[in-house]
Formats: structure tokens, sequence, C-alpha cells
């Protein structure tokens, strides 16, 4: 898995995910990101040469699965990941998946097109994100930003402050909650916001390890602790 530098969220709760997997080996990497806003600097943050420089790195462990345990194609275009993961799997010679793709082929499956969004961003990529997911057929009815720019910060949010914006976008008519960022522990609380809702909780941590599962033919069921509503599915 290839992850932001200042990410502190995703190499532990995927050790925790992995931990009842003792088939599973999981690696990491880090390309450098520190700020995420509505500017160019964010943006040259994901530049191909060194996602690609690094993710070849990872392939030297020669894994099942590389997988980029981030969302920037939430705001840069999903069709960035569409194609970032076909230059992956012809550099590299192993399949790959992201988290933004990961994310919509759960929401499918779901059938949901509703949806109730949480992030830690400010404003205007929040509406940036809203118009991409709305351009792959997911309406956001309900929204939530924390309006913070240090990508370290995200990792600082307390799992309640997560949770009770996901009970607010839930409660607005959501059909599923996307808590879009994996430097945002949502992992903590999907499972406990979906038993009082009723409704599918979508962390991105969560999901990208479902589709690195998948993406091998793996069993996801072990996945429930943090994805109860995406574990099993077909």
């Amino acid at each position: 898995m290839l992850t932001p530098s200042s990410n502190t969220v995703v190499e532990p709760w995927c050790m925790r995910m992995a931990q009842s997997r003792p088939d599973t080996n999981l690696h990491f990497g880090r390309v450098e990101v520190l700020q995420i806003d509505d500017d160019d600097r964010t943006d040259l943050q994901f530049q191909d040469d060194i996602m690609m420089n690094a993710f070849e790195l990872l392939s030297h462990v020669r894994p099942d699965v590389i997988a980029w345990n981030g969302t920037a194609a939430a705001w840069l275009g999903v069709q960035r990941d569409r194609t970032l993961v076909d230059r992956i799997q012809k550099r590299t010679g192993y399949p790959a998946v992201t988290s933004m793709l990961a994310i919509l082929e759960a929401l499918a499956k779901l059938d949901v097109t509703r949806i109730g969004l949480v992030t830690p961003y400010k404003n205007g990529m929040q509406q940036r994100i809203i118009k991409n997911l709305a351009d792959e057929g997911h309406s956001c009815v309900a929204e939530r930003h924390f309006d913070i720019t240090d990508n370290f910060a995200f990792g600082e949010v307390v799992p309640e402050c997560i949770a009770q914006s996901a009970r607010a976008v839930a409660s607005d008519g959501a059909e599923a909650v996307v808590i879009l960022c994996t430097n945002l522990a949502g992992a903590a609380i999907a499972q406990q916001v979906e038993l009082e809702t009723k409704i599918p909780v979508l962390d991105s941590v969560t999901l990208t390890f479902w589709g690195c599962l998948r993406a091998i033919g793996a069993e996801t069921g072990s996945l429930a602790p943090w994805g109860p509503s995406v574990a099993n599915l077909d």
C-alpha cells in the first residue's frame, strides 16, 4: 500500500484489520503529502512520475496486489485512478486498486446513489469532490467537513467527532455515509454508527483493504468489525 507521508491512520488500522488474517502480510510505502487545499500546490504532490516510482519500489516485495491508499482522485477526478491502476499494472506486473475505486464499487453493489459525505477538507475542496461524485452518479444529499488543510492534523480528529458528523449526514436522507479520507479514523466508528443509523458507513481505509482482498479473490468477511455492510458483498 502506498499512502501519503504524513498519514498516521492507514498503517495502524490496516494492521488491526490484518490481525485475523494470518495469511496476509502488509507492506507500506509513502509519497510526500503535507497539505490538502484547493490549490495547485496540493495537486502537484500527486504527480504521476513521483507516484509511479513509489509503486515500483513497492513491487520489489512481489505483492499479490498494490493499493493507492489515498483519495486524491476524489477531487482530481476518478478517471485519474482508472488510468492509475492500468499504469501500475503495466509498470509492475501486479494488479492494483485504489481507495476511490473501491468506494465506488461498494456503492454500486449496495445500489446506493444518495450519499452523506464526511471529510476533513475545506469547502472549496469539498465542492470539487461533490461534483466529481455527482459525475459518477452519486448525489451528495448531506455533507460535513472539518475545514482543515494540514494532512497530519486529519489524523488527530477524534473518532467521536467523526461519528457525530456521520450521524448528522445519515439523518439528512443519505442512503450511505462515505468517510472520505484515508487519514480520518473512520474505521473506529463505522460499525457503531451503522448499528445506530441502519445505513452503510463506508470508511476509506477499510474499503481500500476490502478492494485489495477482492482483487486477489480472498474472502472479506473478516472486515465486518470495520465495515459490516460491505464485508460480505458478493
